[in-house]
């Protein structure tokens, strides 16, 4: 599961001491750490211009905060972002939800905290982007079955064809045009609305 040397990260933090110890504690891991930011503009700046495979982020910065910072990530699906905060409210913590975060990680914290909390952001990114895609699959799907039974009715119906005949003519047309099922289906379904 994990692939340490090639996963990238941005830090942010507005105290440079800790942001230099975080990029020791990360590189001593094994990660690259590929871009490094003092406020949100700036986070959001390299996110978009150096692609990390996540983001370690101080709640509060200047500009706008972690939090909107990880919200912007979560609603373009650009990746993963754990929050670091000097306390743990439930305030943050349902902030941080709201936000898609997927991690937070309370100051002062050991080194040996990073690792989990970023291979879990990662493991739990990926999954979401897979099941994203199967649910994307099984809409097209569907769409695809609903676009042929509309067409096989009107078929069955303008040309008096039984079920199995309207498929075969959807099929057939799909084989000798080389062109998908659905497409056809929506032909026929646009030619029979003119």
């Amino acid at each position: 599961m994990s692939c340490l040397a090639n996963t990238r990260i941005v830090i942010v933090d507005t105290d440079y001491a800790w942001l230099k110890n975080l990029k020791t504690a990360l590189s001593k891991l094994g990660y690259l750490v590929v871009g490094e930011a003092s406020d949100g503009p700036a986070a959001l700046k390299l996110v978009r211009s150096r692609d990390p495979d996540i983001l370690i982020i101080q709640e509060n910065l200047p500009g706008f905060s972690g939090l909107e910072v990880a919200r912007i990530m979560h609603e373009d699906k650009i990746g993963p972002v754990i929050i670091m905060s000097d306390y743990l409210q439930q305030d943050l913590l349902e902030k941080a939800k709201e936000s898609g975060v997927a991690s937070i990680l309370v100051k002062p914290f050991e080194d040996h905290h990073l690792l989990p909390a970023v291979e879990l952001a990662l493991g739990n990114h990926q999954e979401i982007i897979k099941l994203e895609k199967e649910i994307k699959k099984l809409k097209d799907t569907l769409e695809t079955r609903k676009a042929i039974e509309k067409a096989k009715g009107i078929l069955m119906k303008s040309l008096g064809l039984n079920e199995e005949e309207a498929f075969r003519r959807i099929q057939k047309q799909s084989m000798n045009k080389r062109i998908s099922m659905r497409a056809v289906a929506e032909a026929v379904i646009l030619a029979n609305n003119m």
